[in-house]
């Protein structure tokens, strides 16, 4: 049991990665704040985790609300005690809009970046909050992706946004270390329903891309990447911070 006795806050949790790793992870003993939008399923991700015998609350959290996002580490913490492991995993991706940099709408830019920048950074600083008054240490994991390692991306405000997160995993990696608090960064891959994939304008020609461009020949799924990031959060990664990991099934190879 990897991670037997911790309490993990994970953001995004609804669904995809998120969900992924609150199950991955409560099997490896956590207790789980499952938090996410207040419209999405973080309920009923909580319900059917203590379904299975694990420990597990859902708190609805609109990751771009300071107070939200403070609330639900007390929470947590009125729950289970303490807080030993944060995951930053809520992103939006909005395939139909965000491209075209020259006539790009500044909202779409906004909207991305008040979830995918804003959004980590508050998780990353309520988090950060409270381990520094435990005293003790800590993990964070930053869900980034492929798109942080190079220019190709459509999607130029996700992009950025991606890139934005592996400096600030270097710097909580390089300033908290003195305190025992961890930071690392998961890059996944291409994975086989991206963040609003409901928008997507070519899931269909996606999918057929992905299939001939991934080495391994098929896109990714949440559950590709949540033992990575249990991993990341376990003793066994205790001499890794401020660095990342690419889960892609060899596509940036």
């Amino acid at each position: 049991m990897k991670l037997d006795g911790r309490v993990a806050l994970i953001t995004g949790g609804g669904s995809g990665i998120g969900a992924a790793c609150a199950r991955h992870m409560a099997g490896e003993g956590a207790a789980i704040a499952v938090t996410g939008m207040p419209t999405g399923s973080v309920p009923q991700v909580a319900v059917d985790l203590r379904s299975d015998g694990h420990q597990a609350i859902g708190v609805p959290t609109d990751v771009r609300q300071e107070e939200q996002l403070e609330a639900a580490v007390a929470e947590t913490v009125e729950s289970f005690g303490r807080l030993d492991i944060v995951v930053a995993s809520a992103a939006i991706q909005q395939h139909d809009k965000d491209h075209t940099l020259h006539e790009l709408d500044v909202e779409v830019w906004d909207e991305t970046h008040n979830v995918n920048s804003r959004g980590v950074f508050l998780t990353c600083k309520h988090g950060l909050r409270q381990m520094m008054a435990q005293g003790d240490g800590g993990n964070i994991v930053i869900i980034a992706s492929v798109a942080a390692l190079g220019g190709g991306s459509a999607n130029v405000s996700y992009l950025t946004g991606k890139h934005g997160l592996l400096g600030l995993n270097r710097h909580i990696g390089i300033h908290y270390a003195e305190h025992g608090i961890r930071c690392n960064a998961l890059c996944s891959g291409a994975l086989e329903r991206t963040p609003n994939h409901d928008i997507h304008p070519d899931p269909e020609g996606r999918a057929r891309r992905l299939a001939e461009d991934v080495p391994m020949g098929r896109p990714g799924t949440p559950e590709d990447i949540a033992p990575w990031v249990t991993f990341l959060c376990s003793d066994e990664a205790a001499y890794a911070t401020g660095s990342y990991i690419v889960v892609d099934g060899g596509l940036k190879a």
